[in-house]
């Protein structure tokens, strides 16, 4: 199922023994776009410091109850390893972090998640399995979503184009679907719906990023309707459109 992801923020977290705090935030991988880690803002048991969950522990959020439980102990959580938040998560620190939790590295294999479909795949049940997989220090791609939202887009003229508002993330695989652009500066106002795979740069030094759409696309384009449901056939309307092929999401 397609989410909002600005939604999700400032839902309670519940561990298995009880509520921890609330999601503040994400951090998503920027070759992939896909989601990596929720940040959690902990409560008074933790001081408030600022930890990360691996989407592997989290189960699917009651979006009724605006809460988002998680598979692990509160004990767990205070025993992960310390965050930075001044500091990029390294692939050092990422490779720690899932030694301590006896998880497999989504970056050893060829799929979205390493060598599994789904990140609950990833976590062990009885046995932990074989060690992680060495790979050599690598240049971090985990990125704050607060960071980009806000980011201003441009035409592949180099053109305005408007704002990132929101990210649409499917709720199984936790990849960012589609970017809520937001052009409500420019003369045809209106919030417009764009795959991510239409992204073709990202500048973290100008805070933009590059569109592979034009600005006469986007100026007809149908706008996004955030009460409306983004279904097989809103999906079809909108790739007909810009006159892209649909994206395959079977990735392993």
């Amino acid at each position: 199922m397609l989410r909002s992801l600005v939604e999700l923020e400032g839902y309670r977290l519940v561990a298995t023994d009880g509520e921890i705090g609330r999601c503040s935030d994400f951090l998503f991988d920027d070759e992939q776009w896909t989601l990596r880690y929720m940040v959690a803002r902990t409560g008074p048991r933790l001081l408030g410091r600022k930890v990360l969950v691996s989407l592997a522990y989290l189960e699917q959020a009651s979006w009724e109850e605006e809460a988002i439980p998680v598979r692990l102990t509160r004990k767990q959580i205070e025993e992960c390893p310390p965050l930075d938040a001044d500091a990029p998560v390294s692939r050092r620190y990422e490779r720690a972090y899932h030694d301590f939790f006896a998880t497999s590295y989504y970056w050893v294999g060829s799929g979205l998640w390493g060598n599994y479909g789904y990140p609950e795949l990833m976590v062990p049940h009885e046995q932990p399995g074989e060690p992680p997989e060495e790979t050599p220090e690598a240049e971090t791609h985990v990125r704050s979503v607060d960071e980009v939202l806000g980011y201003k887009a441009r035409t592949p003229e180099g053109q305005g184009a408007g704002h990132i508002a929101d990210f649409i993330i499917e709720d199984k695989r936790w990849g960012i679907r589609y970017l809520v652009l937001d052009t409500s500066y420019l003369p045809f106002s209106k919030k417009l719906l764009l795959a991510s795979e239409w992204i073709t740069e990202v500048s973290w030094i100008d805070h933009d990023l590059r569109l592979d759409v034009t600005a006469e696309q986007l100026e007809k384009a149908p706008p996004y309707d955030l009460e409306a449901p983004i279904n097989d056939q809103a999906e079809t309307v909108l790739y007909n459109y810009y006159g892209r092929p649909r994206a395959r999401r079977d990735r392993n």
